[in-house]
């Protein structure tokens, strides 16, 4: 709960205005932008053995590091650009993690060639519609699903780095393909009545 008596998932910290923002206003609704969509996944890929609250705060200081995530012009970071984000305080300074973002890039792009979207890619490990759970306390939350699993699986196939199945199970509650928010949350329900709209 905070100030507002709004109902709020468990692991919103409350203490933490970015985290209550990013909660109220993006987590769990559904994305089908591309380039959102790649945000997302490297981002994601950053936070791997991380807070994600660490990488929430660096987001921005992301958005001018990687061209606001253009996936082109990530696609083609060479390796003096590399070494010039390994020098960049403002992000995470883990050059496997940089890398990992270069050539998920490619694949990215490889990816949108051959579906026409990431997004149809994306969706279509869960039929185009969202999943909605009954999370009824922070023990409920699942660190992994079969369609995480799945998605893992084709993803690495294809050559993407850092998408392990809960790396990726991080990425469909961030995009809205899983509503993960809890029963008594304010915000289940207007996610849920966006889908109905």
């Amino acid at each position: 709960m905070k100030e507002d008596g709004a109902i709020r998932c468990p692991w919103v910290d409350l203490g933490k205005p970015e985290y209550v923002d990013y909660h109220d206003k993006e987590w769990g609704v559904p994305v089908h932008d591309d380039r959102l969509l790649f945000e997302f996944l490297v981002l994601e890929g950053a936070q791997a053995g991380l807070s994600w609250y660490t990488v929430l705060r660096k987001r921005e200081n992301y958005r001018l590091a990687f061209d606001q995530f253009d996936p082109e012009k990530v696609a083609g970071y060479d390796e003096k650009k590399v070494i010039e984000l390994l020098g960049n305080p403002g992000i995470i300074r883990n050059r496997a993690k940089i890398l990992a973002a270069v050539n998920n890039a490619v694949r990215f792009l490889e990816v949108r060639e051959e579906f026409g979207s990431f997004d149809v890619y994306m969706w279509s490990f869960v039929g185009g519609r969202p999943i909605v759970n009954e999370i009824r306390e922070l023990g409920d939350y699942p660190a992994t699903s079969r369609e995480s699993d799945e998605m893992s699986r084709d993803l690495r196939r294809r050559g993407f780095k850092f998408v392990g199945s809960t790396v990726c199970y991080a990425h469909m509650q961030a995009i809205g393909m899983v509503n993960d928010h809890c029963m008594d949350c304010f915000r289940r329900q207007e996610i849920i009545a966006g889908y109905q709209g």
